[in-house]
Parts: structure tokens; sequence; C-alpha cells
């Protein structure tokens, strides 16, 4: 069977109008986009079956990232593993950290010195983590940071959203969900340690100084993307009884859909969180959640394949910074 715009589309996160555009060759698509477009539809067989040039060894990727029940973690370790498997220019492995540990993920750097040619990573900002990456660098190995950057390290690149502008969205959906009048919210983090989940925060606070002063922050709750943690601390917001919004800036969703649906609060307090999973889509289905803000993991698993395995063979290509996309109860996409 052929493959399908929709095909393409799905794979290469974008409208099926846009891969219309690149397909029939109309204006009004990115050149990078259009790029990625074709690279897609050439890799699925859309323009008939290519032979591939015979390369040397495969690149060695190692991707190093956080363990644990985070939903969107899972599923960008399952695309990153099925992105490299569709490659015959590269081998993947991938490494899995418990907690928040620097200690663990610099010594996990370190070890990968002379085994690996390039590492794609989801890293905490911190010294030691620092320090580790720029010892990797300096060995000859390829770094680039995913979901959440660390801008002052040696790496080629960075995959993943624009951190500071999802908080700032996520702000303006509060300010416009919210009636009109004072309110109280709550933010949730993973960890600080995240620039990525740091970045958010920011940008929060900045939108809501801005544009909605009635809108105070009257807590932050560190959570470690932990769901049990993240209950414990909404029902304390909730007893309190002063609290009409969230904003869950990390993982941690299912904890607090819990607690506002055993306090009968999930039709009273504006629940805004990031990435669409199995579980957001149901809180979304029966308004617990009112808006995901999601990432298109299958799109930066593919673009920091691309990023490594291109600067390992010396054509270092820019960084790519996927889209945004806000998801309603209306809006769900189909799995």
């Amino acid at each position: 069977m052929r493959t399908t715009v929709s095909q393409i589309a799905r794979e290469a996160g974008v409208s099926s109008a846009t891969v219309d555009r690149v397909l029939n060759d109309r204006d009004g698509v990115r050149p990078r986009t259009r790029d990625i477009v074709l690279q897609v539809a050439r890799k699925l067989g859309y323009f008939g079956p290519v032979d591939a040039e015979p390369l040397s060894a495969p690149v060695r990727l190692d991707f190093v990232l956080p363990a644990g029940s985070n939903s969107f973690m899972r599923t960008l370790k399952a695309n990153l593993m099925q992105e490299s498997s569709t490659r015959d220019d590269v081998t993947a492995t991938l490494h899995e950290i418990e907690g928040f540990d620097p200690e663990r993920l610099s010594a996990k750097l370190f070890d990968l010195r002379q085994r690996t040619d390039a590492v794609g990573l989801v890293a905490l900002d911190h010294p030691q983590v620092r320090e580790a990456i720029n010892a990797l660098a300096a060995s000859g190995v390829r770094i680039g940071t995913l979901v959440s950057d660390i801008p002052t390290v040696n790496k080629v690149g960075y995959v993943g959203v624009d951190n500071r502008a999802a908080g700032r969205l996520a702000g303006l959906l509060l300010g416009r969900f919210l009636p009109p009048g004072q309110h109280r919210i709550a933010v949730f983090v993973g960890s600080l340690a995240y620039r990525g989940h740091e970045e958010r925060e920011m940008g929060v606070r900045a939108i809501l100084s801005e544009d909605f002063p009635e809108i105070r922050i009257v807590g932050t709750a560190e959570v470690s993307d932990d769901r049990d943690r993240a209950y414990v601390e909404t029902m304390r917001f909730l007893e309190r009884g002063d609290i009409t919004g969230i904003y869950n800036i990390g993982s941690g969703n299912q904890g607090i859909a819990r607690a506002l649906r055993e306090a009968r609060m999930e039709r009273e307090v504006v629940f805004v969180g990031h990435d669409l999973t199995d579980a957001t889509r149901l809180m979304l289905l029966d308004r617990t959640m009112d808006a995901v803000i999601d990432q298109n993991p299958r799109v930066e698993a593919r673009e920091i394949v691309r990023l490594l395995a291109s600067s390992v063979r010396g054509t270092v290509e820019p960084e790519y910074l996927p889209r945004l996309q806000v998801v309603f109860r209306e809006n769900i996409p189909t799995a």
C-alpha cells in the first residue's frame, strides 16, 4: 500500500494540509518544515523505494533520561528507540537515572566516555552535571540536550519547545478561563533543577504580572514529578479553600486530578497542565482538566536522532524547536 498524506503528517508532526502543500510544491511552508516533510516522505517510501548508500560503522547513540512513572518520558523513550531502529546508520542505547540525582547523572556521563559517539539527554542544570557534560564533549562525544536545555555547556544543539513561551501560554489560558475578579492559583513544579521547569514558572509569572494582575500565585509546590506528592499538595491547597486555578508545570497530573475529584472541585478549579497522554486525555474528557499544552515526543525523538547523527558525520544542522499545541476537550487528536 502506498504511503498516505496523513501518515507523513503524523510522522513529521505537521498538518495534512502542510504535507499537501509540500508534495505539490506550493508556497506557504517554511524551508525547514519543507525539508522535514520531504525527508519523512522519502523514509516512508512515498516516492518509491530508494537504494541507500552504504555507510561505514553505525553511529553509536546513547540517551540518558530520568526513570520513573512520568508518562511523557515513557513515551519519549519509546519514540527514541523506535526512531533509532528505523535507521540503518545508528545504534541506540537507553539509560535511565533514578531520581533527581546530579551525582548519578554525572557519573553515568563520565562512564560513557570512549563508549559512544553521541549522547542525547534530559539533564538537570547543576554544576556537577555541567562539568560532566563538558568533560564528555571534550573527549569527542557530541552532546544534544532534550526537552530541557542547559545553555552554557558544550553541545551541538537543543531539541525541545520554548519553555518560557509554554509558561506564558499557560498563564494566558488561566487568565482567559477564570472569570473576572480576584483569583489565587497554585503552581506545581517537578524540579527547579530542570531549567525547562524554571523557565515555565518564569513565563507564567511574567504574563500574570503583565496582563492579569488580579490573578495571584499563592503557592508553589515542588513535587519531583510524583503523583502521590502532587495529590498531597493539592489537598493542602484545597483545604485552605482559597484557590481557583492550578498550573502543573511537570508531571503528576493524575495526583492533582485525584484530589480535585475527591474534593468535588474538578468543575470549580481551572486546571492547566502539560503533555497529552492516555491519562490527560481522560482528564480532558471528564472536564477535570481544562487544557493541556502538548509537545510532540515523536518529532522530538526524530530531531534529536537527526541532530546527533549528522553532527557525528560532520554535517551539523540547526536546532529545531517543535511547536506547542493546546489541546482542549473538543480538539483531542486521534491516538
